[in-house]
């Protein structure tokens, strides 16, 4: 499967608690942070629901 880079643009302060659990999956902890990770479907719904905070390429 392709990789995807994840990084965190915006921060998850004032954001409701199933988000900021989103991000902590993701392995986000800090603004302008990236992490990589398989393009599954679990990931991708992730993305979605948090998509908003997040920026996203394809590697």
């Amino acid at each position: 499967m392709a990789k995807i880079r994840i990084t965190q643009k915006k921060s998850g302060i004032k954001r409701p608690a199933d988000q900021k659990a989103t991000l902590k999956a993701l392995g986000l902890k800090k603004i302008n942070q990236t992490v990589e990770h398989e393009e599954t479907p679990q990931i991708a719904g992730m993305v979605r629901k948090i998509n908003h905070l997040l920026s996203v390429e394809t590697v």
